[in-house]
């Protein structure tokens, strides 16, 4: 089994690549111009936590941008982790 450590030396490229694509979708959600951007990016985050082996992905519609959620099973005896965060990205300007 390699270490996180070990993981990332060895994926790094792939990784940049990855974390590159998503950070080119415009995904200004301060900005209606960019509501389709961030519909693709949320598209993208589900087909990636798919591609990881998660088992449930599901993107909810809201009255404003949508939630991408994710979860896999639980496995007896290991912690349960919950990751947040934001894929959107805000404005370039002040």
């Amino acid at each position: 089994m390699n270490t996180p450590k070990t993981f990332v030396k060895t994926d790094k490229d792939r990784l940049l690549s990855e974390l590159f694509e998503l950070l080119r979708i415009p995904s200004i959600s301060a900005d209606s111009a960019y509501a389709e951007n961030v519909k693709e990016a949320a598209s993208w985050l589900e087909k990636k936590l798919k591609a990881i082996g998660l088992k449930t992905v599901d993107i909810y519609q809201t009255s404003g941008h949508p939630i991408v959620y994710g979860e896999t099973e639980q496995v007896a005896g290991r912690p349960t982790v919950l990751v947040y965060g934001h894929y959107d990205v805000q404005p370039p300007d002040p």
